[in-house]
């Protein structure tokens, strides 16, 4: 019996191994898309990072840190003569590894779900706030060491200022992508064994709402934004963004929000006119208290959002 259990763990080994090299791979990839995509000021890699530590088992996270980590090692290689070796120390440091010391004890104090199955939405946004806040630190350091490496060539930066900006910048970002991810994730564990159709999708309010009003809404007011040579209008249609996700979390609850938020964050990116724009910085501070209000008040609607996911059954 000995020789047989120990045979069957030399077999399972490749096999644990292999599930780390992919979920490093897959995820490294993954990084580099939203990194590619995300605006300064809605960081989309805070969003992927907080989705995988919400809902990857903690044994995988190694390798979402090495996922994120060799990436950033050769980049921070390739540009160490340029801003110095301290900051090639500080950019080669994954993030998503400072997060977990503090993650890992919200996760183990208080699961995804209560015990009712309804999210735990107040964790999640502690969670983002805190992430938010070791992302702008770590970032904001990693500036100071550039600065410090070219003393007076960047004499108009100012990392205190950029460090709020990061801060605003990671949190909305979060909320950008994280709900999104965990609506999915509900909506498809709502399904059940029955598999994902078009014709479930296309039947989903949430999706015909999101087709037919929100997203030509939000188009027009973000075209209209980016155009305008009119501060007051500008501002205004920035600020109308909003309706269209109260819209949606009205009628769907927090699967509204989510997807609304990551809409209305992503037109007032295209309109954004800087990273420190203080009209934009107005707007952002506006739109991650709507989407943090909205997103508590909607897993009320939890029940209902989960009898729409089901697909018809004939």
């Amino acid at each position: 019996m000995k020789g047989s259990t120990e045979g069957e763990i030399v077999r399972a080994a490749p096999w644990v191994w292999g599930q780390h090299v992919a979920i490093a791979a897959a995820y490294g990839v993954i990084y580099q898309v939203a990194l590619y995509v995300s605006f300064p000021q809605f960081l989309l890699t805070t969003g992927l990072r907080l989705a995988c530590l919400l809902l990857l088992p903690t044994r995988y996270w190694p390798a979402i840190a090495i996922g994120e980590g060799l990436p950033l090692v050769e980049n921070a290689v390739l540009c160490a003569d340029k801003f110095g070796i301290p900051w090639a120390v500080l950019a080669s440091f994954p993030t998503v590894a400072l997060w977990m010391p503090f993650l890992k004890p919200l996760r183990e104090r208080w699961p995804l779900h209560d015990a009712e199955g309804r999210l735990r939405m107040p964790m999640i946004l502690v969670a983002t706030l805190g992430a938010a806040l070791i992302t702008a630190a770590i970032t904001t350091a990693t500036l100071q060491a550039a600065l410090l490496h070219s003393p007076g060539k960047w004499p108009d930066i100012s990392p205190m200022k950029f460090f709020f900006a990061y801060v605003l910048g990671a949190y909305l970002g979060a909320l950008t992508l994280t709900p999104v991810i965990l609506a999915l994730h509900e909506r498809t564990r709502a399904l059940g064994d029955a598999p994902l159709k078009l014709s479930v999708i296309w039947h989903s309010s949430l999706f015909r709402d999101i087709f037919w009003w929100v997203f030509p809404a939000l188009a027009c007011m973000a075209w209209l934004a980016a155009t305008t040579h009119d501060d007051t209008l500008r501002q205004a249609c920035r600020l109308a963004l909003l309706w269209p996700v109260l819209g949606l979390a009205w009628r769907h609850g927090w699967h509204g929000t989510a997807v609304g938020g990551m809409g209305a964050s992503l037109a007032l990116a295209f309109t954004a006119k800087g990273l420190l724009d203080p009209a934009t910085i107005q707007v952002q501070v506006v739109l991650a208290f709507a989407l943090s209000g909205t997103l508590l008040v909607g897993t009320r609607k939890k029940q209902t959002l989960r009898a729409e996911a089901r697909p018809e059954r004939s």
